[in-house]
C-alpha cells in the first residue's frame, strides 16, 4: 500500500515521503481500517516537526483523524494509532474508540467532525458553560478548529464574533454564520469587540491561536468572562498576568480534549451522539475547503501548517469515496 512516512523531523513539505509499504498489522484490541478520508489537523504538522506532546518513533505516518471502513464494511470515525496514521491507504485504530460515521455526512465531512467539533463542544459547554444570549469570540474563525466553534456557538444560541486574517477568510467566516467578523489585519480587535458589545466585552473567548490573540482577549473579556485556551497555532505560548485575571474577574480555562479519552471516555461517546444529532438536523456541517488526492498530502499539510487554508483540507486516497 501507499503511505506517507516521516523519517526525520522538520517541515511537513520537506520530511513527508510517499512510500510503498506493507499494510500495518493491528495489535491486541485494534482493527485494520481502509482509509476513506483523512482530515488534516495542525497537530499533524507538529508531529512532523517533533513538537507535539506525543512523539511516535521514526519512521511514522501522520494523520490523526480519519473516516475509515472496517473489514466488515462498518463506516467509522477514528483516531489512528500512531505510528500508523491516516495519510495512507490503510491505518490502525483501537476498536473500543471507534465511532459510527454520521449517515448525514460524506466521508470527508465525517472525518472532519471528530477532533475539531469534539474540542469545540467540550470547550464551549463542559469548560466554559456557554449560555444562549452570551457573546462568543472565536479566534481564527475561518480555520478548521475555529469554524467548528462558530457553528457550535450559533447552535447554542450565542452571538458569535469571528476574528480572521484577511478578506478571503472574512468572507468564509460570514458564510459560516458569524454575527460580526473582524479582520485583525485591518481592524482593531479590542475596539471592535467593545463597540459591538456596548463596552461589556465577550463572555466567552475560544482561542486556538495563543500569542497576541490571547493578549487581545484579556483586554476585551467581560466581567466573569471565560477564556478557553485550545492551542497555540501562532507558535507563541502566552504567559498570562494572573493579577490581571484577578482584577477583572475572568477565568482562564485549559482544554486538552484527548485527556477525556483516558479520564472520561463515556463523555466522548455522549458528545458524538449530540454532534451526530446536530449534523442530522443540518445545524452543523464541517466546512471542507479542499479534497486532495493522497499524492498531494504533504503539500496540503504544509499549507495548513502555514495558515494558508480555510476550513478543513481532507486527503482522499484514490478509489475511496469522496
Amino acid at each position: 500500500m501507499q503511505a506517507w512516512r516521516v523519517h526525520e523531523n522538520g517541515e511537513p513539505g520537506a520530511v513527508m515521503r510517499l512510500e510503498e509499504v506493507d499494510r500495518p498489522v493491528p495489535g491486541d484490541g485494534q482493527l485494520l481500517l481502509k482509509v476513506r478520508a483523512a482530515n488534516i489537523n495542525f497537530p499533524d504538522a507538529l508531529l512532523c516537526r517533533g513538537e507535539y506532546q506525543v512523539r511516535p518513533p521514526l519512521p511514522f505516518t501522520p494523520g490523526v483523524e480519519i473516516c475509515g471502513e472496517t473489514e466488515g464494511g462498518r463506516r467509522v470515525i477514528a483516531n489512528p494509532a500512531l505510528p500508523y496514521g491516516g495519510f495512507a491507504e490503510y491505518a490502525v485504530a483501537d476498536e473500543a474508540a471507534l465511532l459510527d460515521a454520521p449517515a448525514s455526512l460524506d466521508d470527508a465531512e465525517a472525518a472532519a467532525l471528530h477532533i475539531g467539533y469534539q474540542t469545540g463542544w467540550f470547550g464551549l459547554h463542559r469548560r466554559a458553560h456557554l449560555r444562549a444570549g452570551e457573546t462568543l469570540l472565536v479566534h481564527a474563525a475561518a480555520g478548521g478548529v475555529g469554524s467548528a466553534a462558530v457553528q457550535l456557538g450559533k447552535a447554542a444560541g450565542a452571538k458569535v464574533i469571528g476574528v480572521v486574517g484577511g478578506p478571503e477568510k472574512a468572507e468564509v467566516a460570514r458564510e459560516l454564520g458569524c454575527d460580526l467578523v473582524i479582520d485583525r489585519r485591518s481592524e482593531n480587535v479590542i475596539g471592535a469587540v467593545k463597540e459591538a458589545t456596548g463596552g461589556r466585552g465577550a463572555d466567552v473567548v475560544y482561542d486556538p491561536v495563543g500569542g497576541e490573540a490571547f493578549t487581545q482577549s484579556t483586554k476585551c473579556i467581560a466581567f466573569e468572562g471565560r477564556i478557553v485556551v485550545v492551542g497555540f497555532a501562532s507558535g507563541t505560548i502566552p504567559a498570562p498576568a494572573l493579577n490581571h485575571a484577578l482584577v477583572k474577574n475572568y477565568s482562564i480555562l485549559g482544554l486538552h480534549w484527548g485527556l477525556y479519552n483516558a479520564k472520561d471516555p463515556a463523555s466522548i461517546v455522549a458528545c458524538h451522539a449530540e454532534l451526530t444529532r446536530l449534523a442530522a438536523d443540518g445545524v452543523i456541517k464541517p466546512l471542507i475547503s479542499e479534497r486532495v488526492p493522497l499524492k498531494d498530502a504533504a503539500d496540503a499539510v504544509q499549507r495548513v501548517a502555514d495558515g494558508r487554508s480555510t476550513g478543513r483540507v481532507t486527503v482522499v486516497p484514490e478509489g475511496a469515496s469522496r
